[in-house]
């Protein structure tokens, strides 16, 4: 693993992913409990502030953007009008997740309401759902094992707690990096699941709508055949998009049981369980500013456009009072999620 070593700009403890080898013989750093001094900080250089503004523009764009692909899909080849679907339905992930942060509007109620047509009509995902996983669970219990589901992947090979799958032992990389082109149609599935076991019809209705006015659009103006093409690129196209995003997040960083999370701070907790990612504009991009995991935790109401100037001022701090803070490239997550799959 000293591939891996190499790349680190931290030294803690972490008996749990490929940092193991490295870190066995010390002892983690006491992160002081000074989220008041940083959050301060950010706030008085107005990076919590909403942005209504920028947020509404943002909002409209996606709109017009799939209005405009649907009322001229007859005069695109299909796999460029994939190609351009998939980057409307990828912004409206991470524009939907940024609306239920309370990112853009300061009200709650009002930012579920504004979520669904990104969530619930574009996409066919339920906010809900999404903010019971995501805000409520993940964001509370971050790498918490009995409380983070999100951690639990692969039958827990990123925890202590591994399953001793026969089958998964065998082909656990297959299964693992294979379900990155199946990420879209998961979240479809457990959005109707959730829906369904809660009786949120409304959402369920919602919900619906996706198939005729986006998939009967298309099939009306381009036909079965040339319809089924652009499915199967955007489904091939977003899913690992989504996927691999999402996965570098806190894969392979530390796990707890919900007892040793108690002894944390708020501060410990989010940067100890969390991997941010190295890049500028063209990553934070690309990445929906999910690349700026640590920041997006300690302050997931900061406005993602904000995140890499919080990004500057975090790691500031860190290295002002010598808090270990977990930052690699995008390559190099992969490899230390895989050095933690080869453990299962």
């Amino acid at each position: 693993m000293r591939h891996i070593n190499i790349t680190l700009n931290y030294t803690r403890y972490n008996k749990y992913n490929t940092l193991k080898e490295k870190t066995m013989s010390q002892t983690i750093k006491k992160y002081p409990d000074l989220f008041d001094e940083l959050k301060q900080q950010v706030r008085e250089a107005g990076l919590l502030q909403r942005i209504p503004i920028r947020g509404t523009i943002e909002m409209i764009a996606i709109i017009v953007s799939i209005i405009f692909a649907l009322t001229t899909a007859p005069y695109w080849n299909p796999i460029l009008l994939a190609l351009f679907l998939t980057l409307i339905f990828t912004r409206s992930v991470f524009v939907s997740h940024d609306i239920l942060h309370t990112q853009y509007f300061k009200n709650k109620s009002l930012s579920k309401k504004l979520s669904y047509p990104f969530s619930a009509i574009i996409l066919s995902n339920s906010s809900s759902w999404w903010d019971w996983k995501h805000n409520v669970n993940h964001h509370t219990y971050c790498n918490v094992v009995e409380k983070d589901e999100d951690i639990r992947a692969l039958d827990g090979a990123f925890t202590p707690n591994k399953g001793n799958s026969p089958f998964l032992k065998k082909y656990k990389h297959i299964v693992f990096w294979g379900a990155m082109f199946f990420m879209f149609p998961a979240f479809i599935a457990q959005s109707y699941s959730f829906v369904i076991k809660r009786k949120l019809w409304g959402e369920f209705a919602l919900m619906l709508l996706h198939w005729p006015l986006i998939w009967g659009t298309l099939y009306y103006q381009i036909g079965g055949m040339n319809t089924l093409i652009v499915a199967l690129v955007m489904n091939f196209v977003l899913s690992p998009w989504l996927a691999f995003g999402f996965i570098t997040n806190h894969l392979g960083c530390e796990t707890f049981t919900e007892e040793e999370s108690k002894n944390f701070s708020w501060m410990e907790l989010q940067m100890r369980g969390s991997r941010s990612l190295k890049g500028g504009f063209l990553v934070h991009w690309f990445y929906g500013g999910l690349n700026t995991q640590i920041e997006h935790h300690l302050f997931p109401k900061a406005p993602r456009f904000n995140l890499l100037k919080v990004q500057q001022m975090t790691k500031a701090f860190a290295k002002k009072y010598d808090i270990p803070y977990f930052e690699t490239t995008p390559l190099m997550a992969y490899v230390q999620i895989n050095e933690v799959i080869k453990e299962y």
